[in-house]
């Protein structure tokens, strides 16, 4: 099976792509499903039809369907968020203010890929195309799963002991609920999805990402920051869908000082993203919209290539034997923005305000770092 993540800066035309997508694998022969993550769905809109939370047919091996965040949340924590919910109306009583309180910034985009980790695993589909949400959602959802489980990880042991020995007092003294056992047992439940969501992420025999983008200045820089940022995480970036590029024709008269503008950002583009697969999406006479108008895009932007393949794969750190460092790979990324430490036995690599935790190669255990330096898109580091 194949998970494809579409990703890009709002309005790129993220979701139009990855149902273009769809529709071509589905026109291959395989059963494919595409479903959306941001809770702004407009994938119902890009096939004129109403779609719903779970996969609807839209037509001979294609499905369509439209994640619902809160119901989702309510199926994934639900002892969880009823303590949670006892604690915040102890003494002030129930009602709405403690509902919104119990919506934590980015939980409900995390339930959102349990829906992906949950349909991969039932096999029932060749192929999930996802239409994420923007790419500061995206991101932030993506590096849940390292950051979550390596705390509950830690904590909750520690937690679990505590409740059991000390608990009952706790409970008399501060006249507060304490955790029942099913409350740890969503945890726990939670942490190993997390962990099998993360593998699956992990996996670049299985999942790549396509990021989107239109040859726009302002929108390659964010492609750029995004791609550096996907690679921190050790994701596969696999293409760059350039979408909404105006036709010679269409250049002509008022839009004629366009022409050099947008010649500039297509060879920025190509310049940049070099390694990496491109295609070019013409902006169409027509709104990109309805089953057969995508069918033709699918097969125009993939007319000489299997979009259901891994078309790109870059090692993203590995160990150098001839200049015995370790070196990862961090396109864009500007030096002045790079932090570097050691933790342990970790390191803790930081692009702007990204932070991913690297473990030391065996080689390079209990050893010290002497010495890093940037150049050509690696962070060299020395031990």
């Amino acid at each position: 099976m194949r998970v494809i993540i579409y990703t890009g800066k709002g309005g790129v035309g993220k979701t139009s792509m990855a149902a273009a997508t769809a529709c071509k694998i589905a026109r291959d022969g395989k059963r494919v499903l595409v479903m959306s993550t941001d809770q702004a769905h407009s994938l119902g809109d890009s096939f004129d039809r109403k779609i719903e939370k779970e996969p609807t047919l839209i037509a001979e091996n294609l499905y369509a369907m439209e994640i619902d965040t809160v119901y989702e949340s309510e199926k994934s924590w639900g002892n969880l968020k009823d303590y949670f919910k006892q604690l915040l109306t102890l003494k002030g009583g129930s009602g709405i203010e403690a509902e919104e309180l119990l919506v934590f910034p980015g939980l409900e985009e995390l339930f959102s890929m349990f829906k992906i980790l949950e349909v991969y695993e039932s096999g029932e589909f060749d192929t999930i195309i996802v239409d994420c949400a923007p790419t500061g959602e995206t991101l932030a959802l993506l590096k849940y799963p390292e950051r979550l489980s390596g705390m509950i990880k830690k904590v909750l042991p520690v937690k679990r002991a505590a409740v059991k020995s000390a608990g009952t007092v706790v409970e008399k003294v501060m006249k507060m609920p304490m955790p029942k056992d099913n409350v740890f047992d969503d945890i726990e439940y939670l942490m190993d999805k997390m962990q099998r969501l993360q593998d699956l992420l992990l996996n670049k025999e299985v999942v790549s990402l396509r990021v989107v983008t239109t040859p726009e200045k302002i929108v390659i820089r964010e492609a750029k920051r995004n791609f550096t940022c996907l690679y921190l995480y050790h994701y596969n970036v696999d293409a760059v869908i350039v979408n909404h590029i105006y036709p010679a024709k269409a250049m002509e008269g008022y839009f004629n000082k366009w022409i050099k503008l947008q010649e500039e950002a297509l060879q920025e583009i190509k310049e940049s993203f070099s390694e990496v697969p491109r295609f070019y999406v013409e902006l169409l006479k027509q709104e990109l919209r309805t089953l057969e108008v995508l069918e033709k895009v699918g097969d125009s932007i993939f007319e000489k290539m299997d979009p259901d393949e891994i078309l790109f794969k870059k090692e993203i750190y590995h160990i150098d034997d001839a200049e015995k460092c370790l070196k990862i790979y961090l396109p864009f990324a500007d030096k002045e923005e790079l932090r570097l430490e050691q933790d342990k036995n970790e390191l803790v690599v930081g692009v702007r305000n990204e932070s991913r935790r690297f473990p030391i190669p065996a080689e390079f255990a209990k050893k010290e770092i002497t010495g890093a330096k940037f150049e050509g898109g690696y962070l060299n580091i020395q031990f």
